[in-house]
């Protein structure tokens, strides 16, 4: 197998998305904290195995839909540039390999993994066909990370950060779908049934909701009493700025520029958001560190 179809085939760009596992730490104030950093990498490493296994997982029952595609065609198992026993193989390799470091780390974080393995089964084989119930599979997803973090360094999860991630990944979620309907209604290509249960304007105004949501829920976050307390400041209120910047930028690629295909390409090659990012992170560490 060549190297850089194996690479390919994994998706290793989409472990951005794993990053959530070191949120846990970052929110207690201990992502200095060398012992805790190291299970939370540990953790973080695992996930992404299980993660690129399960990728190779949605290829191979999507080939035939993935050839459709303006992009996705040229995925390797697509394309033609593996065979269906070598990416089987590669996948039940990853897991394996994932299992065996998650139950190392921890019987919990054993548990979420292949929790997060079976829904993504249940939803390849049937759940990505139910509209709402698809993006909140995704959605769930994100939250599932959480809980690696959490038990991998044994800090108690806030009900906010719960919360804001699932509002916010229901958000992206409803903006990749988007881009479906707007696949379908350019081309007549139908590549995911499931688009039968969407249309824009539900999307249009479902992502308007969950960018509001997310908006408020953090603002609230930044100012409850609690939060004021245990971070011991006043003014974690002053990060609101970024988020909205942030929740508007991404607004402004989907509707005005019509590019919500892939959430995790959009992160990776939008200056104006990559900066309200590392504007957050400054900004917030700054005040709770």
């Amino acid at each position: 197998m060549d190297i850089k179809v194996i690479i390919t085939l994994m998706r290793p760009y989409q472990y951005i998305k794993n990053i959530f596992i070191l949120l846990p730490l970052f929110f207690a104030v201990k992502i200095t904290d060398k012992e805790y950093l190291l299970s939370a990498l540990f953790a973080f490493v695992a996930f992404s195995l299980i993660a690129s296994g399960v990728y190779i997982l949605n290829d191979y029952f999507d080939i035939e839909v993935d050839k459709l595609h303006p992009t996705k065609r040229f995925r390797p198992l697509a394309f033609g540039s593996i065979t269906k026993f070598q990416a089987i193989f590669l996948m039940v390799l990853l897991f394996l390999i994932g299992f065996v470091i998650s139950a190392i780390l921890s019987l919990k974080i054993l548990g979420i993994v292949v929790l997060y393995v079976i829904l993504n089964i249940a939803y390849t084989l049937y759940l990505k066909h139910i509209a709402i119930l698809d993006i909140t599979i995704i959605a769930i997803g994100f939250v599932l990370r959480l809980f690696v973090g959490a038990f991998a360094t044994n800090i108690e999860l806030s009900m906010w950060i719960v919360v804001m991630t699932f509002l916010l990944a229901l958000f992206m979620a409803l903006a990749k779908r988007r881009d479906d309907v707007l696949i379908y209604l350019d081309t007549g290509k139908k590549l995911r049934s499931v688009v039968d249960g969407y249309n824009l304007q539900f999307l249009d105004t479902a992502m308007a909701i969950m960018a509001s949501v997310v908006i408020v829920a953090y603002t609230i976050y930044t100012t409850s009493d609690t939060v004021v307390k245990r971070l011991h400041s006043d003014y974690l209120y002053l990060t609101s700025l970024f988020v909205i910047l942030g929740i508007l930028r991404y607004l402004q690629i989907v509707f005005v520029l019509k590019d919500s295909g892939s959430p995790t390409k959009i992160i990776l090659k939008d200056r104006f958001i990559q900066c309200t990012i590392i504007g957050w992170i400054i900004s917030f560490a700054w005040i709770i560190y």
